[in-house]
């Protein structure tokens, strides 16, 4: 996978601000800024990124993916 990949496969499953990813073809870091994830706590918003690329977990396409999931307000607040 590439990070382009998983971009888009997050990109597509949720509606975000903003989709981040970084990695080195085996581990991926993305960070996605999404309104949808106001009132949301940090299980249910890494459960929601994770449910757009589970197909690729399950096959073992991807194997590593860390999460850091903020609202707008969150992103604002730590710039």
């Amino acid at each position: 996978m590439t990070e382009h990949e998983i971009k888009e496969m997050i990109e597509q499953g949720l509606d975000c601000q903003s989709v981040e990813v970084t990695g080195d073809g085996h581990h991926f870091e993305a960070v996605i800024i999404s309104e949808l994830f106001e009132q949301k706590r940090l299980v249910a918003r890494q459960q929601m990124v994770y449910a757009t690329v589970n197909d690729k977990i399950a096959s073992g396409e991807l194997h590593a993916l860390s999460l850091k999931t903020i609202t707008p307000d969150e992103a604002i607040a730590s710039s």
